[in-house]
């Protein structure tokens, strides 16, 4: 009731798109200045607000994305100008949010989507539990998805014990980094979105 070769194909292609190394500067920059039990707690809620995003569209993908008559480059362009909205504030230092807030928002937006449920991470799972025949190779797809989010929260959360190591100073340099490479990622994604929409037409 198992099948390894779509488990593996499936966790690679998430771990490349969502990519948990990436993940740990952004999460990084983010949550700087909180403490560490509401780093931990964001995190975890981070994990949770992607899983349930991801889980929702592989169940009912389609047949959302039909109804809101939403093609995939749309998503795709869509939420690369979200993340290059967010890369802006993360290069011009303009992250604090209001106090009551700060908290709960990061965790949903832009940590859990679109940074970590974002659209290439919805698209693959839509299609991975398309094309997985029989019930092992849907365990096998799910079995991927849970792996990947458990490997997503052990990241961000052992991610915080670099904050000792580098102090405000590395936190301010890993900030202006990580704006960097997601203005690249946003800017990247919005061409793929465009690029599909060209060739569609």
């Amino acid at each position: 009731m198992f099948d390894i070769a779509v488990f593996a194909s499936l966790f690679v292609t998430l771990f490349v798109i969502m990519d948990p190394p990436g993940i740990m500067p952004i999460f990084l920059a983010l949550t700087a200045g909180r403490p560490a039990k509401v780093q931990r707690k964001m995190a975890f809620q981070a994990v949770c607000v992607a899983f349930g995003v991801i889980a929702v569209f592989g169940v009912l993908g389609h047949q959302i994305l039909a109804y809101l008559h939403v093609s995939v480059p749309a998503l795709m362009i869509a939420g690369g100008l979200l993340l290059l909205l967010i890369a802006l504030d993360l290069l011009t230092g303009k992250t604090e949010e209001p106090q009551q807030t700060k908290d709960v928002n990061v965790a949903l937006v832009p940590l859990g989507m679109p940074l970590l449920a974002g659209p290439g991470a919805i698209v693959s799972v839509i299609l991975a539990v398309q094309d997985a025949d029989g019930a092992s190779a849907q365990v096998s797809v799910w079995a991927a998805i849970v792996a990947m989010h458990v490997v997503l929260w052990l990241t961000m959360r052992y991610s915080l014990l670099i904050i000792r190591v580098i102090k405000d100073g590395g936190v301010v340099l890993v900030t202006r980094l990580a704006g960097m490479m997601l203005s690249a990622l946003a800017v990247q994604q919005i061409i793929n979105g465009v690029t599909q929409v060209v060739q569609g037409t």
